[in-house]
């Protein structure tokens, strides 16, 4: 009989997937690395459960402990159901621009959710860097995960997304194209594919209000690219130990309009019920079209699911509101 033991036993071996009608007028093969299919509908099921078998591992995670991290829902929900199955307690702190959903889903799995402000600086008292990190010192038996600088978020993306990505397109890839946050996927999928091909292109997908790209092309940390952003789940404000810049061909930046409107394009044109990073991916890969030639095969990766944002991105009147869509 053909099963898993847990439900942590689903995790990865996502497909890949032809876009069709959305990059028509590429020369390119277009496939997207669809990481829905993982059990918490996201590709931070890779790298929770890997940060916590680690911890695990080398002490930092004692049984019955609690998980303490500063999420903006995905890497939450891994976490929530590696912690269910092995047995802990998890305490996640949120920023307010997050979906409602996301911290439903978080509540709904176990987890106890406190909410901050977004519009503060990164090292105020009240950040959600700042929150998690107090939490996990005052909470007894706990482990503050830290994705943004945990090592093992990268190397969860170099022991399993790249080799499958590699194994999938047999060796063919030539640009391999996300959004990115903490830097866990670009880097770790980025490093595997470059030790077979040094050829393969990396393109990262920034937000405007993030200092990704500037830093990448000028290695000037500016605090005047900073400002509130809606896009969820990528660019950041602060530099992830987890992003590895040399590794890193180049950045586009996605407007939060267009990262909304191709989001709902996505699921109109392909069928694909996809979260709001999806939305910007696929608009910065059409932004770099003049990258590609009818050889190449071009992998975008599609990190969450559409049901998180049902109050947002797929609600027209949030969509009219935001001045997104007539």
């Amino acid at each position: 009989m053909d099963y898993a033991e847990n439900i942590l036993g689903t995790i990865g071996n996502t497909p890949l997937v032809k876009i069709n009608k959305i990059t028509k007028d590429l020369p390119c093969l277009v496939l997207a690395k669809y990481e829905t299919f993982n059990p918490g509908n996201s590709v931070k099921d890779r790298m929770a459960l890997k940060m916590i078998e680690d911890a695990e591992a080398d002490g930092r995670l004692k049984p019955g402990g609690t998980i303490i991290e500063g999420t903006s829902g995905n890497t939450g929900m891994g976490l929530a159901l590696a912690a269910i199955v092995k047995g802990y307690k998890c305490i996640f702190v949120i920023s307010d621009k997050q979906s409602k959903e996301k911290m439903d889903i978080l509540r709904a799995v176990g987890a106890e959710v406190v909410v901050c402000p977004t519009d503060v600086e990164p090292d105020d008292p009240r950040s959600y860097y700042s929150v998690s990190k107090r939490l996990g010192d005052e909470t007894p038996n706990s482990w503050y995960v830290n994705q943004y600088d945990n090592p093992s978020n990268a190397k969860a993306h170099y022991e399993s997304t790249g080799p499958e990505i590699w194994k999938q397109t047999e060796g063919k890839i030539t640009h391999f194209i996300v959004g990115v946050g903490t830097g866990g996927t670009i880097s770790g999928v980025g490093k595997y594919l470059k030790e077979q091909n040094p050829n393969v292109k990396v393109w990262g997908i920034d937000t405007y209000g993030s200092v990704f790209k500037k830093y990448h092309e000028t290695g000037i940390f500016d605090e005047n690219e900073i400002y509130p952003y809606v896009t969820e789940g990528i660019g950041e404000d602060i530099l992830p130990k987890n992003v590895d810049f040399s590794i890193i061909d180049g950045f586009t930046k996605v407007t939060d309009k267009d990262a909304a409107v191709y989001t709902q394009e996505l699921a109109k044109q392909e069928g694909m019920f996809l979260g709001n990073s999806a939305g910007a991916a696929i608009k910065g890969l059409l932004q770099l079209k003049e990258h590609f030639t009818k050889n190449d095969v071009v992998v975008v990766l599609f990190h969450d699911h559409g049901s998180r944002y049902v109050g947002k991105m797929f609600n027209d009147d949030w969509m009219k509101q935001m001045g997104y869509i007539e």
